[in-house]
């Protein structure tokens, strides 16, 4: 089966001879680098481009294409490397797009050699970046594994190479743009455009429609830093291919065809309403799929919402979305409004962007005859240019407007009835709060909105386990007002925020199903973590200094060995008597205060294998306090999901790539909610004991 995978997210490699394919909108520049344990390529003896396309055990194309495909041998690649980037690059020659923003996004897959495909990756929240780093082969144990990257460079190649070690990076580059350049010399030319009549007759293909599972991307090397990933869901998103895509939700935009003779219809899809049923004759039930022989029923379909009598659709309700259960019903229902979002708002800004290019258009015909520049025939174009653009946006943000009422009336239906996961800290549902019996779906991890309608906002909801780690980002935010320069405040506020998300993890698992374990080196985050010391909800008192940090990591870096072993040996049952089977979470304030090299490196092994085995890291750090580590540990905060404790717009959906802004889940002021939560904890937890 397929991992399709998000942003950081690493996934094992069962073959050795191994294809990469690349798929992009536009002809890309495919290389590859070699790096050894320190993540340094060692020269230009272990960089593959068109200029020198093979190395042992890898092989690149000698030209920019729009597919690639890269021979990779594991076996055959030397001891001494440990890591294989895989590198795209748009050409500076032959006139084409100088960033990736401007060309769809680039889509990697590594096959095995009879074409399966192991794991995928669609390369999305690229801008201004003219090279990426687009995943990364890397060996771990014996064993290799790709990482999906996703790290771009506006410097181009150049950059790249450079960000890589390789003090020749602009000679490479140099010699990689030469063979590109000599490979368009020979390549034949491209057909020339269709024709207006040609360009009617083509119907664009609707993008797919990414499951919930997918995540909110991010766009690091560009504006924006972190990335959510959905984990564990029913499906991730399918890349489109060159032709076109899958099914689903058509998303308006540019490519959406105008009728002959009418104006646009800038309506959502899937918010239009059905039109009602003839008189006397009954609306036609839902048809519902059937199952193939022998295999299990599909999840009921969610209750259809019938138009009224006016043709409009009737008051949204809770749980209007497909599911077993009201928890995952909720659940999809809410990536159904965060999707719907993303799409109307999409529509818009296309709308927007249409009216203004064709205005523009416009007056330069306008300006482009001499004998309309002056007098009245020149002011009048213009003023019916602009008359159109106004006209243009004014029926968009009409559309826009009435999309966003109807998602916030079913925002003020759903918002009420999600469960304690879900919900929000001021909601009732915590008052009468009893500890699960179960482990929910998803948790709740903030708010994302966006900056057309900053009041509607989308519950940000992470499938469990968790498959990655959560850094709370306590560097220096986007702040114009500079409200939050001090170091020691957003230190306090990166731990609060950690706080909040702990004590929600803990609420919403079963008693003795989650523990929690605290580095505080220096004991800076004692007064946040007050809550979680003083009810007893810790696995032990915060560790404190280089002893304490040396204790916690090795005793979780031993039960992450004992659980590994004991599932590849094929007997998970075998654990030593006692063994605490419970999930655990590592709090790391402060990093890297008070770590070594040894203790850095454990904790870099905790980030990557430990989410497998039930072992998660919660990091509170500011990046440049680590800057003296340089490249070693950029895999590091690449694996994390970057969250900030304050509202920031650093991720982004997988369906257009909008900058949302993430708002923290925050107490309210004065509110004894999680005091009240975390005793009846503590309490379950004693009885369960017992």
């Amino acid at each position: 089966m397929t991992a399709e995978l998000v942003r950081g997210q690493n996934h094992p490699l069962s073959e050795v001879r191994l294809e990469i394919r690349i798929s992009a909108g536009c002809p890309v520049v495919a290389a590859a680098t070699l790096s050894d344990d320190s993540g340094r390529a060692r020269g230009a003896e272990w960089v593959v481009h068109p200029g020198a396309p093979v190395l042992p055990g890898l092989e690149a194309s000698r030209q920019a294409a729009a597919d690639h495909r890269l021979a990779v041998d594991l076996g055959a690649i030397p001891e001494a490397v440990h890591r294989l980037d895989v590198l795209l690059a748009l050409p500076a020659a032959g006139g084409g797009p100088t960033r990736f923003g401007a060309v769809a996004a680039p889509f990697v897959a590594v096959t095995g050699p009879d074409g399966t495909e192991l794991a995928s990756y669609t390369i999305t929240g690229l801008d201004a970046e003219s090279a990426v780093i687009a995943v990364e082969l890397y060996r771990r144990q014996d064993a290799w594994k790709v990482r999906a990257v996703g790290q771009g460079y506006a410097g181009g190649l150049t950059e790249l190479l450079s960000d890589l070690g390789l003090t020749q990076a602009a000679e490479l580059a140099t010699a990689a743009e030469e063979a590109v350049a000599v490979g368009l010399a020979r390549s034949v030319a491209a057909p020339p455009p269709r024709t207006t009549d040609d360009a009617r007759s083509h119907q664009a293909s609707a993008p797919p429609r990414p499951n919930p599972a997918a995540s909110v991307s991010s766009h690091e090397g560009s504006s924006h830093e972190g990335q959510v990933s959905g984990t564990a869901g029913p499906a991730a998103p399918q890349p489109a291919g060159p032709g076109g895509s899958g099914g689903g939700t058509p998303a308006a935009g540019p490519a959406a065809s105008v009728p002959a003779g009418g104006t646009i219809d800038y309506r959502h899809p899937r918010r239009q309403p059905a039109p009602p049923p003839p008189p006397g004759q009954p609306a036609p039930p839902p048809r519902q799929p059937s199952a193939p022989s022998g295999q299990p029923a599909a999840p009921p379909a969610a209750p259809a919402a019938s138009p009224g009598h006016d043709g409009q659709p009737t008051r949204p309700v809770a749980g209007d979305a497909t599911g077993w259960s009201m928890e995952e019903r909720l659940y999809n229902q809410v990536w159904g409004m965060f999707e719907d979002l993303a799409r109307t708002t999409a529509a818009y800004r296309s709308a927007v962007d249409f009216a203004e290019s064709r205005m523009e258009k416009e007056l330069d015909q306008v300006l482009s005859d001499p004998r309309s520049r002056i007098g009245g025939q020149g002011d009048a174009a213009r003023e019916a240019a602009r008359a159109k653009h106004a006209r243009l946006v004014d029926q968009a943000r009409a559309s826009l407007d009435r999309d966003l009422a109807q998602l916030t009336d079913e925002s003020e239906v759903v918002e009420p009835a999600l469960p304690a996961a879900y919900a929000r800290w001021d909601n009732p549902v915590w008052h009468g709060y009893r500890v699960p019996m179960e482990i929910p779906m998803a948790v709740r991890l903030g708010d994302l909105h966006l900056p057309e309608d900053p009041f509607l906002r989308i519950p940000m909801l992470i499938r469990l386990p968790l498959e990655r780690g959560l850094w709370i980002d306590s560097g220096r935010w986007a702040s114009p007002d500079e409200s939050f320069a001090d170091a020691g405040e957003r230190r306090r506020l990166a731990m609060e925020a950690a706080v909040a998300h702990a004590a929600r993890l803990i609420a919403i698992y079963p008693a003795g199903e989650f523990g929690v374990h605290v580095i505080d080196p220096a004991g800076s985050g004692a007064q946040a973590l007050a809550p979680l010391v003083h009810t007893g909800v810790l696995a032990g008192p915060p560790a404190a200094g280089a002893a304490g940090v040396a204790d916690v990591l090795s005793r979780l870096t031993q039960r992450v060995d004992l659980v590994q072993m004991a599932v590849r040996g094929g007997a998970p049952d075998a654990l030593p008597p006692g063994f605490d089977a419970a999930e655990q979470l590592l709090i790391v304030n402060d990093f890297p205060h008070g770590f070594d090299d040894r203790a850095v490196t454990q904790l870099r092994y905790l980030a990557d294998e430990g989410p497998a085995v039930g072992v998660h890291l919660m990091m509170v750090a500011d990046r440049e306090d680590a800057a003296a580590y340089g490249p070693l540990l950029d895999p590091l905060w690449r694996s994390l999901m970057r969250l900030t404790p304050v509202p920031d717009d650093h991720l982004a959906d997988p369906w257009v790539g909008h900058a949302w802004t993430y708002e923290p889940p925050v107490v309210p002021p004065g509110s004894q909610v999680l005091q009240l939560v975390l005793t009846e904890v503590a309490a379950a937890r004693r009885d369960w004991n017992r």
